[in-house]
């Protein structure tokens, strides 16, 4: 099949999950023999409009960034433009659209009623654009979510069909654009468990990282914004070392809370105990999951899936999480005791004490949790079970 992978981002830098998935996708799709290529906006980090990546065609378009109506009209313009250009030199047998605005461009164009279509919904754009950005101009928040519902809603409507990651984002959809449920299908995203993979030598590993033996390491990574949770994890550890625990919290990540959670760390008085470590790598973060002793996700709304959870269980290092969003499917199928039982920094310090008491006490069973994570990964959440549904509902489309 010629397979068109249409989004808003690129797999030129795999800064997140969407990048990640789009990815993974293109390169499971082509080592099974099918011709993959990727239509999306050019960034700043592009060099060029054209680039080939791992064997993956990726083709871009220039956008006007200045105000949601221009940023829009480009897209429309330049998207339109380019996919007309590839569509008249390449018969696409499936477009595979990952987020609304390429989706809205293509889908306006008459001969595109002629090609199957599908979108990946990784969650609701008005939502992730309401928890990212900072409300300096109400009109123009306002303009945005307007905009980005409109154009979802159209995107999602226009596609033959529908895959979410999790029933909580199929449940949403249903509720926020009244979408037929017969037209939504439930994949859950993947991990590269060849990639992602527990420690050699976590002993040694922390050595290395300069991380001591002795304290509870505790990991999060996370965009820095209101809707992650992470001051409720800061103030969870202070609760913790009241109870005598040795702490070492690293939180991955960037965002517009940065300045904010750097002072409430230098109010709490733990400049030793908390670490804002800005964007980490793969090849850092992979070390970062390993040598933790708990990943922690203490999201408080819209977790449409949450890819870090599962890389961390690939890891081998278990995940304490509220009980938010698509974390429920995921933790719920393994031991739902990982489940805080509220939002609260209060909720969050009484589980990891609990956790932490237990298997310091049994640390065979620790040993077995670890091996039981993995195995619970490489069973439902490896990347190759993902795309292997997905290739098979473009297979069933395109006949």
């Amino acid at each position: 099949m010629n397979i068109l992978l249409a989004a808003d981002v690129s797999i030129k830098d795999l800064l997140g999950g969407a990048e990640k998935g789009l990815h993974e996708e293109a390169v499971f799709l082509a080592q099974k023999g099918h011709k993959v290529f990727i239509l999306t906006r050019r960034l700043n980090s592009h060099d060029s409009d054209h680039e080939v990546i791992n064997g993956i065609h990726e083709y871009r378009y220039d956008v006007n960034t200045n105000n949601p109506v221009a940023f829009l009209l480009s897209t429309i313009v330049n998207g339109q433009k380019l996919y007309k250009k590839l569509s008249s030199e390449i018969k696409f047998d499936v477009i595979n659209f990952h987020q609304p605005f390429c989706a809205f461009a293509v889908h306006l164009l008459p001969g595109a009623k002629n090609t199957k279509t599908v979108y990946t919904c990784h969650s609701l754009s008005f939502e992730e654009y309401i928890s990212r950005s900072p409300k300096i101009n109400f009109l123009t928040s306002c303009l945005n979510v307007i905009l980005r519902k409109a154009i979802e809603k159209f995107s999602l409507d226009k596609s033959d069909k529908i895959i979410v990651l999790s029933q909580f984002t199929k449940n949403k959809l249903i509720k926020t654009y009244r979408i037929k449920e017969d037209k939504i299908v439930v994949i859950p995203s993947g991990v590269n468990i060849n990639h992602f993979k527990p420690p050699i030598d976590k002993n040694a590993l922390r050595q290395e990282m300069n991380i001591a033996q002795e304290p509870l390491t505790l990991l999060t990574v996370r965009n820095l914004v209101p809707r992650m949770g992470l001051e409720n994890l800061i103030k969870a550890v202070p609760v913790l070392q009241q109870k005598g625990i040795f702490i070492k919290l690293f939180i991955g990540g960037q965002g517009m809370l940065k300045e904010k959670l750097q002072t409430l760390i230098k109010e709490l008085k733990l400049e030793d105990s908390v670490t804002l470590c800005g964007f980490l790598p793969d090849e850092i973060l992979i070390k970062y999951y390993q040598t933790a002793d708990f990943f922690i996700l203490p999201t408080i709304e819209l977790e449409g899936f949450g890819l870090v959870t599962i890389e961390a269980m690939a890891c081998a290092t278990p995940v304490l999480a509220t009980a938010v969003g698509g974390t429920v499917e995921i933790l719920g199928s393994f031991d739902r005791s990982f489940l805080f039982k509220g939002l609260s920094a209060q909720d969050i310090a009484e589980l990891i004490f609990e956790k932490y008491s237990y298997y310091k006490n049994n640390p065979d069973e620790y040993k077995q949790l670890s091996i039981n994570v993995r195995k619970f990964i490489e069973k439902n959440y490896s990347w190759e079970t993902n795309a292997s549904h997905v290739e098979s509902l473009f297979r069933n489309m395109s006949i």
